[in-house]
């Protein structure tokens, strides 16, 4: 049962981390100043804050026109919903 518990903060976390790593790399595109990597953003998502990254893509608009975005980050969250579900289901 403990494990559940570890499992739910470092999904919040994750998701937070995510979503505060997108909304600073929507401020330094703004500010033309050095910018988080792609990779890394998408890391993050690829490592369970796949809801904090599309969270902020809708509220800072930020890498609507990146395909690798725009479909690659709700794939990612749909592979992670598939998952879980067979996780629990079994």
């Amino acid at each position: 049962m403990k494990y559940q518990y570890l499992i739910a903060i470092y999904l919040v976390a994750i998701n937070l981390f995510a979503y505060i790593l997108y909304a600073i790399d929507k401020y330094k595109s703004k500010k033309s100043k050095w910018r988080i990597p792609e990779k890394t953003l998408i890391t993050t998502a690829l490592l369970g804050g796949s809801i904090g990254a599309l969270l902020a893509m809708k509220m800072f608009r930020h890498k609507t026109k990146h395909k690798k975005f725009t479909i690659g980050v709700p794939l990612i969250l749909i592979a992670q919903i598939v998952m879980f579900y067979m996780l629990i289901r079994s």
